[in-house]
C-alpha cells in the first residue's frame, strides 16, 4: 500500500519504524547485553545485591576459631561479574558471619570494623563496582548502634547486613527494637540473610542445614517483624529477604488465618500483606520457576532484586533462569537493575 508522506498513518508507521530500531540499538548497546551481530558481551549493568566477601583479616580470625569458608578473592569477584554482566554487588559477609563470634561482643566488635574498612576500601579501589552492607555486632545493641554511625557517617555504607537470628531470638524480637529504631531513623537499607538456627542442627545429618533451614529461618524473621511489630513500627526501613522469601509464599494462607483468627490489628494496622508487599527480595537460589512465580503471585516485580549468592552459585545461571520466567524486557531490567537502582540511587550517576 502505498502512503503519503504527509499522511497520519505514515507519520505512525515512521513512529513504529522508530522504536523498533531503537528497541535493536538497545539490544546491541545496552550494558550487559549481547550484539546481535557478534554476540559478544557489552558492559556489565546488573546490581547484585545478594555477594558474599571475605576480608583477609576475617578469613585469618576464623582460622584462629577453627572455622573457615568457600574460596574467595578480589580477582575472582570481579571476574564472575564481568561474565555474569554485573555491573555492581553489594558485599557482605560469606558464611558463617558475625554468629561465629556467638558471645565474644570485643571479638565482635573488632571483626565487624575491620570487615566494612576493608568493604569500604573496595569501594574506592574499585568505583562502581562494590557497594557495602556493613556488619554490625548485633546483637550487642551498644557496639550495633557505635558500628551503624561508623559504617554510615565514616565509611558511606549503602546498608546493613543482618542475619536472620541470633542465639535463638528472631530480628522481629522486641529486645533488638533499640537497634532497629535507630536503622528507621537513618532510614536504612537492610538486607539479610539467613542464619543456621541451632534448633534443628541435627534433624537430618544427611543434607546441609541451609538446604532447608536456611529459607524457613528466612520465613520465620519475616513473619517475627510483621506478627510482633517491628515492621510497622519501624517502617522507614527498607528490608531486603534472601532467596525469593524463603518458604513465605507457599505457607501464606496459614499466616493469612493467624491474622484474622488473633486479631493482629495491634501490631500490624496495615495488614499482612500490605507489610509484604514493601519488603524486596532477592533471587539467590529462588530464581527457578516454582520460586519465581510463587513468590510473584503475592509481590509486584517493582520488589524483587537480582541476586546470585557468589560464591555459592553462578550469576549466569541466574540470569538464565530469569531468562526462562516470561517476564518483559522491562521487567526484566526492573528486576537486574532499576529496582535497585531506587534503593540505591548513588548508582545512577
Amino acid at each position: 500500500m502505498n502512503v503519503r508522506p504527509d499522511s497520519p498513518t505514515h507519520a505512525l508507521q515512521r513512529r513504529r519504524l522508530l522504536a523498533g530500531l531503537t528497541a535493536f540499538g538497545a539490544s546491541a548497546l545496552l550494558p550487559g547485553c549481547q550484539t546481535a551481530a557478534t554476540g559478544t558481551p557489552g558492559k556489565p549493568y546488573r546490581i547484585d545485591v545478594h555477594h558474599h566477601f571475605a576480608p583477609p583479616e576475617y578469613s585469618a580470625a576464623l582460622r584462629a576459631l577453627m572455622q573457615n569458608h568457600a574460596k574467595w578473592s578480589v580477582q575472582g569477584t570481579l571476574e564472575e561479574m564481568d561474565k555474569s554482566g554485573t555491573a555492581t554487588c553489594f558485599t557482605s559477609l560469606i558464611n558463617p558471619g558475625m554468629q561465629a563470634w556467638g558471645n565474644d561482643a570485643a571479638g565482635a566488635r573488632k571483626i565487624a570494623r575491620v570487615s566494612n574498612e576493608y568493604a569500604a576500601q573496595l569501594m574506592r579501589d574499585h568505583p562502581g563496582r562494590f557497594g557495602s552492607f556493613a556488619s554490625i555486632p548485633f546483637p550487642d545493641i551498644e557496639g550495633s548502634l557505635r558500628e551503624i554511625e561508623y559504617a554510615y557517617d565514616v565509611l558511606k555504607a549503602d546498608g546493613i547486613y543482618l542475619w536472620t537470628s541470633y542465639g535463638g531470638k528472631l530480628l522481629g524480637d522486641p529486645a533488638f527494637f533499640p537497634i532497629l529504631e535507630e536503622l528507621n531513623r537513618r532510614k536504612a537499607v537492610v538486607y539479610t540473610h539467613p542464619a543456621t538456627p541451632a534448633c534443628c542442627s541435627q534433624i537430618m545429618p544427611y543434607v546441609s542445614i541451609n538446604a532447608i533451614e536456611g529459607p524457613v529461618d528466612t520465613t520465620r524473621t519475616m513473619i517475627s517483624l510483621i506478627f510482633q511489630g517491628g515492621a510497622a513500627k519501624f517502617p522507614d526501613i527498607q528490608w531486603i529477604f534472601s532467596h525469593s522469601g524463603g518458604v513465605t509464599p507457599f505457607l501464606l494462607s496459614r499466616f493469612q488465618r493467624e491474622e484474622v483468627e488473633k486479631d493482629r490489628k495491634s501490631v500490624m494496622p496495615h495488614g499482612l500483606m500490605h507489610e509484604l508487599r514493601k519488603f524486596y527480595y532477592d533471587t539467590a537460589q529462588g530464581h527457578h520457576d516454582g520460586a519465581l512465580k510463587a513468590l510473584l503471585a503475592i509481590i509486584p516485580t517493582s520488589q524483587v532484586l537480582y541476586g546470585t549468592d557468589y560464591p555459592f552459585w553462578d550469576g549466569r545461571k541466574v540470569s538464565e533462569d530469569l531468562a526462562k520466567g516470561g517476564f518483559s524486557a522491562a521487567e526484566r531490567m526492573a528486576i537486574d537493575r532499576d529496582n535497585a537502582l531506587r534503593l540505591f540511587p548513588r548508582l545512577k550517576a
